[in-house]
């Protein structure tokens, strides 16, 4: 195992919009990083460039690391990088710690971190919150659920990327407050949409509009993401997909099935589903105010 004091050997196996960023700060912090390799060059030549190795298996990867952090798109991913010929679990050395930063199905999570035990690899749920953005500037927000012991472990590798670290409970507990976060923060979407797409077609000036609501109770940080597409097209504020709104959604509808009280989230579900049936699930969530106005008639923005 490496000493802490002379940076950590780590693997990192997904780096995009949010994983680019903490593999980034990871470097920066003296840690010796592996990136798993990917076709999608531009993210991986900046990192490699700045210090990263590169491996071509997950396996390879975990052989020459003592901590594997992943933020893959969804649990699908992990199950296979994790699990599959080739994968973590196969060239995992001891005392190896897995760190899943990907928003997932909680009860995935829990199924593979007991797998991953029975071959004496540990691992924890971390996922992310913030934007790209912060991930870049070393700001995230980490939910961690899992051993206390094990978190202990690397909590000064979560650091290097995070300015808000929260442990939530047992393995699972992370994922599960993500999801439900992320319902949370989609739903607000759906309704920052709807009024704005309302506002619009009723003749409302929308930087009036953005200036009124920014001064009341009605003002969220959702709101202010979106706003700058409907006020100039800039969608760099929030450039998460409409696809994994939807992602995230089905993770909190599994969830949640069951519960009696549940009048809100089958209407937020219904409407993205509905806009990722009708093909617009790689447009990013402020494009939703401009879909909504179409419907009634109206363009705020191009949507080209």
């Amino acid at each position: 195992m490496s000493d802490a004091t002379s940076g950590r050997l780590i693997g990192y196996i997904g780096v995009g919009l949010m994983g680019h960023g903490a593999a980034k700060n990871l470097l920066r912090h003296g840690h010796r990083l592996t990136l798993l390799a990917h076709r999608d060059r531009a993210r991986i030549d900046d990192l490699v460039a700045q210090g990263a190795a590169e491996a071509a298996t997950p396996a390879a990867v975990a052989a020459c690391s003592d901590v594997v952090f992943l933020c893959l798109p969804s649990s699908v991913e992990v199950e296979q990088v994790l699990c599959g010929p080739g994968g973590v679990a196969a060239g995992a050395r001891e005392g190896l710690i897995v760190v899943d930063s990907t928003t997932a199905d909680p009860v995935v999570t829990r199924r593979l971190a007991a797998w991953l035990a029975e071959r004496g690899v540990a691992m924890i749920d971390a996922p992310l919150g913030r934007s790209p953005a912060q991930a870049e500037a070393g700001k995230l927000a980490s939910f961690i659920g899992g051993d206390p012991q094990t978190i202990a472990r690397v909590r000064d590798l979560i650091a290097c990327y995070s300015e808000v670290m929260i442990e939530t409970g047992p393995v699972g507990s992370a994922t599960t407050c993500k999801i439900i976060n992320n319902f949370i923060t989609v739903s607000n979407a759906a309704v920052v949409a709807e009024a704005v797409a309302c506002a619009a077609a009723l003749g409302i000036d929308l930087q009036k509009f953005h200036d009124i609501v920014s001064s009341s109770g009605a003002n969220s940080s959702m709101f202010q993401q979106m706003m700058p597409w409907a006020l100039r097209g800039d969608v760099s504020p929030l450039r998460g997909a409409l696809r994994i709104a939807t992602k995230d959604l089905g993770y909190y509808d599994d969830l949640a099935r069951g519960l009696a009280a549940r009048p809100v989230s089958p209407h937020v579900i219904a409407l993205y589903r509905r806009m990722e049936a009708e093909g617009h699930r790689d447009r990013f969530l402020p494009e939703l105010i401009g879909l909504l106005a179409r419907e009634n008639g109206i363009a705020i923005q191009s949507l080209e």
